[in-house]
């Protein structure tokens, strides 16, 4: 008989399963106080992938850091520079800001949990981002597919590649 409760069996058949990537084995993730990176930028996918990692983080005593994105728009350059040093450049992260603050509030209000989730939103490309903060973490959480404009037809182009590089074991949460 297992002494798991029913989430740390699907944790652990997650880490087992195709989507799966990463140095550390699920007994490895299981133990301890695993730190939890997830990927958030509101979409219905992302607040999956916050509900998941909340609920597994509360279940095995670990941290949860929900980060956010932002990007300035394609061919920005020096013409772009002077909006990214002033207030009106500040809009972007500002709403990256408010996306994490909202999407985690809601989630762990409907979870009614006691866990608070550290947020960070960082500039740049969310795979490239995620896959730097996943160098500390135990364990990155990934919905199947977010707001990107050239999503992939099973995985999102994030979460794909979040799955190929990742330095620790991906979960891939569908909608």
């Amino acid at each position: 008989m297992s002494t798991r409760t029913p989430l740390q069996e699907a944790a652990q058949q997650a880490l087992r399963s195709p989507t799966h990537q990463g140095t550390a084995t699920s007994d490895e993730v299981l133990r301890g106080n695993p730190h939890v990176v997830v990927g958030v930028d509101g979409s219905p996918g992302s607040s999956a992938a916050l509900r998941w990692a909340m609920t597994y983080a509360a279940q095995v005593g670990g941290t949860v850091e929900a980060i956010g994105t932002w990007e300035l728009p394609m061919g920005a350059g020096s013409a772009y520079e002077w909006v990214a040093s002033g207030s009106d450049g500040d809009s972007y992260a500002s709403l990256t800001e408010k996306v994490l603050t909202d999407t985690v509030a809601a989630v762990t209000k409907a979870l009614g949990t006691t866990l608070v989730a550290d947020t960070r939103a960082v500039q740049g490309h969310p795979a490239e981002v995620l896959l730097r903060a996943a160098g500390h973490a135990q364990m990155l959480v990934v919905g199947s597919r977010g707001h990107g404009t050239m999503a992939g037809l099973i995985l999102g182009s994030t979460s794909q590649r979040c799955v190929q590089h990742a330095p620790c074991p991906v979960v891939v949460v569908p909608e």
